[in-house]
């Protein structure tokens, strides 16, 4: 598994991606060496599909970003790396989610909304109301003026308000 010539992609194989060793450094960074030796320091995972395929399609990018390889499936791992590489997912990602619509300022944009979230009380700003945007039948995702991503699973689990403010913009 060297790295890819730039604009190609290495897909790992089953049996590849059984093969590969992964483990934590002494400063927490994530080291991945292959079948043939090959060995990659202060990796970096990243979800390709983070809210529609959260275990499928994980690239694994080098210290200067560039893709090393492309694991399809994370059930392809082993138990133990499996384990590890969600957690280096999960330090990475910040996605809260939205339990419900506190207020919302107006509804012309920007307009400040307060949510509660699985991660506590947070308020924010929309820039436009392109910022809310459908993903699948019934979830949401809305992004804030600052780029910070807050997913609704979904929308018909909400409380009455919440489901009249996101049914506004989506």
């Amino acid at each position: 598994m060297t790295p890819s010539p730039k604009g190609t992609t290495t897909v790992l194989s089953s049996e590849a991606a059984a093969r590969l060793s992964m483990q934590a450094d002494q400063l927490g960074q994530l080291v991945i060496q292959d079948a043939q030796g090959n060995r990659f320091e202060n990796v970096r995972p990243v979800r390709l599909f983070p809210l529609s395929r959260p275990d499928q399609w994980i690239s694994l990018v080098d210290q200067q970003g560039r893709e090393i390889a492309c694991i399809e499936d994370l059930t392809q791992l082993s138990i133990p790396n499996q384990s590890l590489l969600r957690a280096e997912l999960e330090q990475r990602e910040f996605v809260p989610i939205v339990k419900r619509v506190l207020w919302v300022s107006g509804n012309s944009e920007p307009c400040q909304w307060k949510v509660e979230t699985d991660r506590g009380l947070a308020s924010f700003i929309l820039k436009d109301e392109k910022d809310v945007r459908r993903l699948g039948p019934h979830g949401v995702l809305v992004v804030d003026s600052f780029g910070i991503r807050y997913y609704i699973p979904d929308r018909n689990q909400l409380d009455t308000y919440s489901q009249r403010i996101i049914e506004w913009y989506v």
